[in-house]
């Protein structure tokens, strides 16, 4: 049987932002569906967490220092990704919405205006797709139909058209038995926070209810209470949509032989410990929901339904695993894990689980850490990370889930800090990653 592949990735969604994972605030039955018919993985991670290098590395499985090394940089055109791997194995591939790996620069004009060549859209045979947006009623997409080039905004927001593009595609592909690997890449639920009415209106900033670490600052909690109501509003719009592609894939037959992977690129912290967005190691920001369903319904046999994996799951392990679950070997280039695996009821075939994964920022950002720092977070709960030659943080995530207590200067957890620093040492080696640690631990 032909295995399909549909990726459905949003931007700067937190996984603790959905109802499969309690937050009172919001309600995702569609996303809490593929979980249920799936495998969802509570552990997955954003190990590097900001656009532009989590999109490389999860195209690439390459390291964003090795790939696209901060924001706005360039995914080098000769280097080939998970399409080149599918058109190479008889995959159609398709990418549609946002794309955000030409290295086009926000000063130099709006990158939504920005034309990506052929050459530089990572392999895929059809695009539909944009650079950056940021806009969400003011979207514009650009690629070819029947040979010719075009450059149109969307008549509406951004999720529900882009849907509307995806719906179609999958109408073309019910009677056709080449297999596709297709990517439905939205913006929403990044800022600005807004959501067409419908949504809007099942949110208010007096309503929400704040995360226990988000401090008791006025203006930290007026400007969390203004956004969150609108990203909870997108987050709503997103599900729905992700009902409509469940629906068509049902109504197309496509859903028993289409693997649906669901993730996002990183969180957004939104108050807690005083910040605002992404590009810190906190749980907010590093956290992504990460679901595989589909080929799993009607009593299909060969998966792990409603199943939750504790599987440490980085950025680098999301191509080799969707290439795993079609079957097709990762290519020596590939630098991630395949734990495809996990999704099946064979567990004599699960590869040993990671004892930890990497977490990088090569540069800072706006309104939360201004340094470069790395880190780790390991299977057994503790978060250790640095700035240049300066341990930073430590946390045991299983006593302190909020992160509270910054552990990494007290002398009796030393060693458990000796530990971790010689993990994120040989993580540094491992990548090649030229990172300068402290040197006395």
């Amino acid at each position: 049987m032909r295995q399909n592949v549909l990726w459905i990735v949003a931007d700067q969604l937190r996984a603790q932002a959905l109802s499969l994972n309690h937050d009172q605030n919001v309600v995702t039955p569609n996303i809490d569906r593929l979980a249920r018919t799936g495998m969802s993985f509570s552990d997955a991670v954003s190990g590097y967490p900001v656009c532009c290098p989590f999109r490389g590395s999860m195209l690439t499985s390459i390291y964003p220092h090795k790939c696209v090394p901060a924001h706005e940089k360039q995914l080098d055109p000769r280097q080939p990704t998970i399409a080149n791997v599918f058109n190479d194995n008889g995959y159609e591939t398709f990418y549609l919405g946002k794309w955000h790996l030409d290295g086009y620069q926000e000063r130099f004009g709006r990158a939504a205006d920005h034309i990506i060549p052929p050459e530089r859209r990572g392999g895929f045979q059809k695009w539909i797709a944009y650079e950056n947006n940021n806009s969400q009623w003011d979207c514009y997409v650009h690629g070819e139909e029947n040979g010719e080039p075009f450059h149109r905004r969307l008549d509406g927001y951004e999720t529900d058209c882009l849907t509307d593009y995806m719906l179609d595609y999958l109408d073309e592909k019910q009677n056709d038995d080449t297999p596709f690997f297709a990517v439905l890449s939205v913006q929403p639920p990044h800022d600005p926070y807004l959501a067409p009415a419908e949504d809007m209106a099942h949110h208010h900033p007096c309503d929400v209810a704040f995360r226990p670490n988000v401090p008791p600052v006025e203006r930290i909690q007026k400007q969390a209470a203004d956004e969150l109501a609108g990203y909870y509003a997108m987050i709503e719009n997103l599900d729905r949509n992700i009902g409509r592609v469940l629906e068509k894939l049902m109504d197309t037959g496509l859903f028993y032989n289409t693997h649906v992977i669901f993730f996002s690129d990183h969180g957004d912290m939104h108050g807690s410990h005083g910040l605002f967005r992404k590009m810190v190691p906190y749980e907010e920001s590093i956290r992504i929901p990460f679901v595989i369903s589909g080929m799993s319904t009607m009593g299909y046999d060969g998966y792990f339904n409603g199943e939750q994996s504790g599987l440490l799951l980085n950025h680098v392990d999301i191509a080799p695993t969707t290439l795993g679950l079609c079957g097709i070997e990762k290519p020596d280039w590939m630098e991630g894990q395949d734990y495809s695996a996990y999704r099946y009821q064979k567990t004599e075939n699960w590869p040993d689980m990671p004892e930890s994964v990497f977490l990088q920022s090569i540069t800072g950002h706006n309104d939360s850490v201004d340094l470069p720092w790395r880190g780790v977070l390991t299977r057994d709960g503790y978060k250790y990370v640095c700035f240049e030659k300066m341990p930073w943080l430590l946390f045991d995530l299983n006593d302190d889930p909020y992160e509270f207590v910054n552990l990494v200067h007290n002398d009796r957890f030393a060693k458990k800090r000796h530990e971790l620093h010689q993990m994120l040492k040989e993580w540094l080696e491992k990548t090649g990653d030229p990172f300068a640690l402290f040197e006395k631990e």
